[in-house]
This record gives C-alpha cells, sequence and structure tokens, in this order.
C-alpha cells in the first residue's frame, strides 16, 4: 500500500472505539521518537471486543494461502514498504472470486503482513480494521479485507500506484520527479477532503497520524489517507476533547497535544499545517541535516509566512515560474492559521477545504489571465502528466526506511 514508516510518539493506550492499544514504534533518519506519561484520569466509553469489530466490518476474510499464493509467498522483490508493524507485499487476485491470481491478472493488492511477534502490531492492525471497516470515502485508502488464523495477521488494501506523497517530495531519483504547482493543490485539496470527512458528524474521528507518509497516490494523483493505526474517537457529549497519552509522529503533533495529552479535532488541523508547509516549501517537518535554526520547518517557516514580502523565501524553487503569487500567499497565510499555537485560531477541516476550493479557481483564472496577455505559461513538471504515466511508485527496499 506504499506505506512509508516514520519515528514515533509512542506509549500504549487503551482507544475508547477499539478497545485495544495502538502504539507506532519505527524509525526514519529524519525524525525522533518521543513518549508521554500523560493520561487521562476520566474512564472512557466500553470498548468494543475484537469479535464484535470483526463481525460489524464489511471486508472480506481471506485465507492465508490465498494470500501466500497471491503475493508469490511475500518474495522480497514484492515488498512495497514496511517498518515496526511489518512489511507491505504486491500481490494479485481475481476481481470477483477474491482468490489469488496470477501475477500481472486480476486485481492489484497491497498486503501488510504483520510481524508474528508484534503484540503492539495486532492492536493497530485491530484499529485499521475498525475504522476502515466502517467508512467509505474517496479520499480513504480503500480496505479489501482482512486475515485472521492463528498468529497471522494480515490486511489487504487496494493498490495505490503512485505511493506516498513523501516519496513524491523528498525522495530522488528518475521517476520520483518533483510534483507540479497544481498538483500540490489537488493533493493538499484532497487530503483536506479526507480529514474534513472524519471530522464530521458522520464519522467523528481524530485522525491522530496525519503526514506526508500516510497520504497515498493513486493513478490520477488523487490522495487517500491511509494507516488508521492510531485514530481515535473524538470527544463525545459536552466534552471538549479526547485526553490521552500522546502518540504519533515527532514534528506533526499539535504543541497543545504534547503538553497536556488532550487530544481534539484541531490538533489533526496542526498537522495537515506542516503537511501544507512541507509541500510548500519541499521541506521535512524535521530535517537535522540543514543548518542549526532550521531542523524543525514550523519554527523556521513561521515568520517568513506572517509576511507577504518574505513568503518567497520558503517557497521550493522546483516551483518557480509554476504559481502566482497571491496564491502562494493565501496559501502559506492558510498554513500560518493551521499552526497557530492557540488551537481555538486554527480553521476546521470543512473552512480549509473551502477555502482551497477558491484557491483552486482563482489560480485557473489568474493562469487564464496570464494567457489571454501573452505572459509566459508556467514550466510544467513530470507530474503534471497525470494521465500518461502510471507506473508502479513504490521505491524498493532499504536498509533504512524512507
Amino acid at each position: 500500500m506504499g506505506i512509508c514508516w516514520s519515528a514515533k510518539i509512542h506509549k500504549a493506550e487503551s482507544p475508547a472505539h477499539t478497545g485495544v492499544n495502538s502504539s507506532k514504534y519505527v524509525s526514519s533518519n529524519s525524525d525522533e521518537s518521543i513518549s508521554s506519561s500523560k493520561v487521562s484520569s476520566s474512564v472512557p466509553p466500553t470498548p468494543r471486543s475484537e469479535g464484535e469489530i470483526l463481525q460489524s466490518s464489511n471486508l472480506k476474510s481471506f485465507n492465508f494461502a490465498d494470500l501466500k499464493i497471491s503475493t508469490r509467498n511475500f518474495r522480497p522483490d514484492s515488498v512495497l514498504g514496511g517498518g515496526g508493524f511489518g512489511s507491505v507485499f504486491k500481490g494479485w487476485i481475481d476481481e470477483n472470486s477474491f482468490t489469488a491470481a496470477k501475477p500481472g491478472t486480476g486485481m492489484i493488492i497491497a498486503v501488510k503482513k504483520l510481524h508474528q511477534e508484534s503484540h503492539q502490531g495486532h492492536r493497530e492492525w485491530l484499529a485499521e480494521v475498525n475504522y476502515l471497516g466502517q467508512f467509505s470515502h474517496p479520499h480513504l485508502v480503500k480496505l479489501i479485507g482482512y486475515c485472521l488464523e492463528d498468529d497471522h495477521r494480515l490486511l489487504v488494501y487496494e493498490f495505490m500506484p503512485r505511493g506516498s506523497l513523501e516519496n513524491h517530495l523528498f525522495r530522488r531519483g528518475s521517476y520520483f520527479q518533483p510534483l507540479s504547482w497544481s498538483l500540490r493543490l489537488k493533493v493538499a485539496h484532497g487530503a483536506a477532503e479526507g480529514l474534513a470527512f472524519l471530522h464530521s458528524s458522520e464519522a467523528k474521528v481524530i485522525y491522530r497520524d496525519f503526514k506526508t507518509s500516510n497520504i497515498l497516490l493513486d493513478s490520477n494523483y488523487n490522495a487517500k489517507l491511509s494507516d488508521f493505526g492510531l485514530a481515535k474517537d473524538g470527544p463525545t457529549g459536552d466534552k471538549s476533547h479526547v485526553s490521552t497519552r500522546v502518540m504519533g509522529t515527532y514534528g506533526y503533533a499539535a504543541p497543545e497535544y504534547l503538553a497536556t495529552g488532550h487530544l481534539t479535532a484541531k490538533s489533526d488541523v496542526y498537522s495537515y499545517g506542516v503537511v501544507l508547509l512541507e509541500m510548500l516549501s519541499g521541506r521535512r517537518a524535521i530535517d537535522k541535516n540543514r543548518p542549526s535554526g532550521e531542523h524543525r520547518l514550523v519554527e523556521w517557516a513561521k515568520p517568513y509566512l506572517a509576511s507577504k514580502r518574505k513568503v518567497y523565501r520558503i517557497m521550493d524553487n522546483r516551483l518557480d515560474g509554476q504559481y502566482t503569487m497571491d496564491v502562494a500567499q493565501r496559501l502559506a497565510n492558510l498554513a500560518f492559521r493551521c499552526i497557530s499555537l492557540e488551537s481555538k485560531l486554527r480553521p476546521t477541516m470543512e473552512e480549509i477545504v473551502e477555502e482551497l476550493d477558491q484557491l483552486r479557481d482563482l489560480e485557473i483564472t489568474e493562469n487564464q489571465s496570464k494567457t489571454r496577455n501573452g505572459s509566459r505559461q508556467r514550466r510544467r513538471s513530470a507530474g503534471d502528466v497525470v494521465n500518461k504515466i502510471a507506473k508502479d511508485a513504490y521505491p524498493r527496499p532499504s536498509a533504512s526506511p524512507p
């Protein structure tokens, strides 16, 4: 499924909705792990049992033998990605019967296989089944089914041929060309719609791990949120937040959540602002390879975001000539509001979607105006050719996860 793993803020907890612990514990060369002892003194609602979750999900139950055949016995050259949970393999199944198919025939799938000794991984596996088994949305990755057989725990997803946003922003190579400005706007909008759905009255879910490696792209660069292992039900009744031990990814987690363990939908909004900054700047949220004072993207970028005359200093130089300053300034201002230290000052995801709608319309209007006036049209990057290349966009396995 193209999952790229990053370091986590981790500590075991008991999510109210899943009745299981959800903990990430994997590493990356760009992030750091921290843990927190902050935890709620309030009593959460009665957890659902594993049996209730599996029975109520609208998913296919696969047998291990079929998944073994579909992935060619989990061959190393079928690996799409991996981390502390386990590895993700490319496979093929028949579109109608969902039985194993020969490589190159039927429907391509991504199979996440849990390390058998991973106790925490099982809890995240169950959380994935719980949430993605309930919800269906164009901007959430589709979970097709699962396997629970003896000690085997697997998840079967739709295959996302262009991999993660993280790869397209930060990975260098012949295939991973820099995403164009128009595609970055498209991805930002699609990811915002996914979060807005989760925060809606229909779902009432806090995603809690929004970052570039969890945003996957289909062949047309439509963004879909993946990896719901840390997702949690939002507050109910007259409660303003959910109290929980701090979990997530360093660099993306909201400051008030890190300080208090109080989780709200605005925590996701902060993470969205960080990702928006990554798309604008082409820089990682945490990058210790940069000069002193530039390790943390939010701290470095904030002074420039607040000034219209300085916004250009944070823009990815690979985007030169592709955007209008008016739209760039408005997008930078949106990111600035999302990463406000005061959660109340952050917009809702619904408001963000509406603003992005307006910015995309403005971008189209201004580009049409430039064309009519005979101005040089913006340069195109390889990412603009959306429908012409449909190769697999997953990196090959490496010694250290991207």
